[in-house]
């Protein structure tokens, strides 16, 4: 007799699980702090802390998960052009950027900068 077949598709519980320690992560890299971090996904500091301790979760589908979403998108792009570089990455964040008009660590405090720069480094990582 079959059995039938289990699918293997996450739960929503297994993705916040997943993006919460991977924006985590990206943050480390980066060398954002707790309270930068709350800053770009609307978060409080105190919420990133307890996402650090898993006491916390991202809801699926919410603002703040897309928003993290974003960010790690953000994140895989630079990754991806500096070559796992993180002191390169930090410094690209740091630094005043001509065609986006201010320093990007400054940018992506507010939706539609993060919505913006994760456009650029995108449209950087895509050239030929």
């Amino acid at each position: 007799m079959r059995r039938p077949i289990q699918s293997s598709a996450p739960t929503d519980a297994q993705r916040e699980a997943t993006v919460a320690k991977a924006c985590l992560r990206a943050a480390e890299h980066l060398g954002l702090t707790n309270s930068q971090l709350a800053d770009v996904i609307g978060i409080s500091e105190s919420s990133v802390s307890r996402m650090g301790k898993g006491a916390y979760l991202l809801t699926y589908g919410s603002k703040q998960y897309e928003l993290a979403l974003l960010f790690l998108r953000l994140f895989r792009g630079l990754d991806a052009i500096l070559g796992s570089d993180d002191v390169a990455s930090r410094s690209w964040l740091q630094s005043e950027n001509t065609s986006l008009r201010g320093k990007p660590i400054d940018l992506i405090l507010s939706v539609t900068g993060l919505n913006h720069v994760a456009d650029y480094v995108d449209s950087r990582r895509a050239r030929i």
